[in-house]
């Protein structure tokens, strides 16, 4: 008995949109693969000024020497690795694509500290939907906002859950179907996606390395996440963060060496979502939310009512109103932060109102948005007082304008078009960049190349 057909599903506005990139620009023509390799929380100065840092990087600095590279890359708001890593990968800011921040708004509690893994989020193309567009092979190790993620063939996503066993469970289900385990069968247990050290970083460039080999995408992205936890931890510049750094930089010369064996002419770009800023002090936004009425909370102090609340940003806060076309409510809320501006010694830098977020392209759910001093972060603890020590050393998440905060972008390899220093170039224009060297158009992208 033969099947019913498959009825015929329309093209989505993503898959059109390539699809007229790709008729409009008949003079890109395939170009070599690239690897695309994001270090979280690499300060471009940290592989500009290596050898007056004392820092051993060869592989990075065969980038400078050899490649291009931005002085600096501006980033988008917040400076958080889910929002930007998908600027990095759309070529369009959070308000566009719809991550605007690391972990989702639930304010009560129950995503138990749900992240935004899940790339049903993204509204835009991404970079993988693109290359499949133009007939090339995908893969991706570890990169935020992947989970089921259209474009990429063979995928080990970024997700975690409670940290137990059953998250490798979780990976394996959402992983491309047989992949983990025959990575595994070759090179032994694949790190938990909740580990951030440097060691698990270490395990996912040899799974990365491997399918190179085995796989041979044209595109592939990975993802290390070793030195964002330990500048969290330790501080940007401290002794241990300057040790992870080399360690990955070994990481990366692993997987350019094996990009380069599968194929010389392959093209390696790196890359980081933010940099980084040492911090002191924790500020309680929820304790004067709570103050002023705006936010109950229980014993515990866990939220049980809000009509105004803070999503913590890390170095930034956004504002979401329970009603936001209430004058009132909206009027209380900026007495409040206002009042916190004000006094020189409460760590808030500015605030913005929505009508400026989005001038700057932050997420369409902030009503406004607080930014910190450097040196100062959001507070978890809604008991403590306004101002207390930081548990942490390092932090992120401010707004996108002190050069602390710039991200990085090196590129090396055969027939690169332009060497030496590109300047400081805009978060934006790394997707188009990218697609670019791989001979694809990236027509949604609101960046431009700078090949």
């Amino acid at each position: 008995m033969n099947a019913p057909a498959r009825p015929r599903t329309a093209p989505s506005p993503l898959q059109l949109a390539i699809a007229l990139g790709l008729a409009l620009a008949p003079s890109l023509a395939a170009a070599a693969p690239v690897l695309l390799i994001s270090i979280d929380g690499l300060r471009p100065d940290d592989v500009l000024q290596a050898g007056e840092r004392g820092l051993h990087l060869p592989a990075l600095r065969h980038f400078v020497d050899e490649g291009a590279y931005a002085t600096g890359v501006r980033g988008v708001l917040p400076t958080l690795t889910y929002p930007s890593h998908t600027t990095l990968v759309t070529g369009v800011w959070p308000a566009r694509h719809g991550v605007g921040n690391n972990l989702t708004f639930d304010p009560f509690g129950k995503n138990q500290q749900g992240w935004y893994w899940y790339a049903e989020d993204v509204k835009v193309p991404t970079l993988w939907e693109a290359a499949r567009a133009g007939g090339l092979s995908t893969a991706s190790v570890h990169w935020p906002v992947s989970v089921a993620a259209r474009g990429i063939d063979f995928n080990l996503p970024q997700v975690w859950r409670s940290g137990s066993d059953d998250d490798r469970k979780l990976v394996r289900a959402l992983a491309t179907n047989g992949l983990l385990e025959s990575l595994e069968h070759e090179l032994g247990p694949y790190a938990d996606g909740i580990d951030e050290s440097v060691e698990a970083d270490e395990i996912r460039g040899r799974f990365a390395a491997r399918l190179l080999e085995v796989k041979r995408p044209q595109l592939l992205t990975a993802y290390l996440t070793g030195l964002d936890h330990v500048q969290h931890e330790q501080g940007p510049g401290s002794p241990a963060a300057r040790h992870a750094l080399e360690r990955l930089d070994a990481v990366v010369g692993q997987l350019v060496a094996a990009a380069r064996k599968v194929d010389p002419a392959t093209l390696v770009a790196v890359v980081s979502d933010h940099g980084f800023a040492p911090v002191t002090r924790d500020v309680n936004l929820l304790g004067a939310f709570a103050k002023a009425g705006l936010v109950r909370l229980d014993r515990r102090g866990r939220v049980t009512w809000w009509e105004a609340k803070p999503w913590s940003c890390g170095g930034s806060a956004m504002v979401v109103l329970s009603r936001r076309d209430d004058p009132e409510l909206r009027e209380q809320v900026s007495s409040v932060l206002w009042r916190l501006a004000r006094n020189p010694r409460s760590g808030v830098a500015n605030v913005i109102d929505r009508a400026e977020i989005a001038e700057r392209g932050g997420s369409p759910m902030a009503d406004f948005w607080v930014n910190l001093k450097l040196g100062f972060e959001v507070g978890v603890d809604p008991r403590a007082p306004l101002l207390h020590p930081a548990p942490r050393k390092g932090m992120h998440g401010h707004f996108p304008d002190a050069r602390p905060l710039l991200a990085t972008f090196l590129v090396e390899g055969p027939g690169l078009s332009r060497h030496g220093s590109l300047g400081e170039i805009d978060m934006r224009d790394v997707a188009p960049s990218v697609a670019a060297l791989l001979g694809v158009p990236l027509p949604t992208a609101d960046g431009h190349s700078v090949f």
